[in-house]
């Protein structure tokens, strides 16, 4: 499996692409290839020309959560498929994999709406739109989460701001696993529902307890110094092979995480490659 780092809110010195306050990554596993988040813009877009990726030949489009940072590049995607169709560029009709709760309409801190930019009927007419909150195998070792099971009182408790009227929590937040033959591989979007309730989830569904590598955004740039110092706690008992906090992590809980796990750096242009269990 190959993962490529299209959109992060940093790029990786003398890497001359572009960042924003967003996150997507490329993902390639045998011949299935898989776009994990799309960012804010069209910047994933742009990134992946300028590393040669077609993203025209992607087969499944995965959503971490219905969150702008992660869903608004959908519209720059779904017009360069259209520019495809008027060019006669070949192209595959991709899978949208999500949460149930998707497609519900979220505002925050004034914006009316934060959440997904086109509703399931438009999406449908684009390809397959597959809902689930459970597991599910996108290839024999690539998995998408469902619905993560918020397992720890010191995380996974943000409100997000609101949906009818009610505070939102998240509920559709996921993630995807790989299992390598070095353990697994957790590629998360923001966490919402905890990074150490997300492992765990990725643990449960995979019968793996080895972690290879962790990456993407932890949702600690805010958080309390009682749970920074809690999610450092469990990840000293990780041993993880590598981790790469991202996107909306936060400098603090970076440094702390540096402080008992193997942290490495993250950004646009980067590419990690795993071996396949089998």
């Amino acid at each position: 499996m190959d993962l490529t780092v299209l959109c992060d809110n940093t790029t990786l010195i003398d890497r001359y692409f572009l960042g924003e306050p967003g996150l997507s990554f490329h993902i390639r596993d045998g011949e299935t290839t898989v776009l994990f988040d799309l960012g804010y813009s069209d910047v994933f877009l742009r990134n992946a020309a300028a590393m040669g990726i077609d993203l025209l030949r992607t087969d499944v489009v995965a959503f971490s959560h219905a969150h702008l940072d992660h869903t608004w590049g959908l519209l720059p995607l779904l017009a360069h498929r259209a520019r495809a169709v008027i060019e006669g560029q070949e192209q595959n009709p991709p899978t949208f994999l999500a949460h149930p709760a998707i497609f519900r309409s979220v505002t925050a801190g004034g914006v009316p709406e934060i959440g997904m930019p086109v509703d399931e009927t438009t999406l449908a007419r684009q390809g397959e739109v597959r809902l689930s909150s459970e597991p599910v195998w996108i290839t024999d070792d690539l998995v998408f989460l469902g619905e993560i099971p918020r397992r720890f009182p010191f995380e996974g408790q943000n409100v997000v701001g609101e949906c009818d009227g009610a505070p939102d929590t998240v509920p559709d937040d996921t993630a995807l696993a790989y299992c390598s033959e070095d353990g697994l591989v957790v590629i998360t979007g923001c966490a919402h529902a905890g990074i150490c309730s997300t492992i765990a989830r990725a643990k449960e569904v995979c019968g793996e307890s080895r972690i290879a590598c962790v990456i993407g955004g932890f949702h600690l740039l805010d958080a309390p110094e009682e749970q920074i110092a809690a999610t450092a706690r469990y990840f000293a008992g990780l041993d993880a092979g590598a981790v790469h906090p991202c996107h909306c992590t936060g400098l603090a809980a970076t440094i702390a995480l540096a402080g008992v796990a193997r942290v490495r750096e993250t950004g646009v242009g980067l590419r990690l490659s795993f071996a396949g269990r089998s």
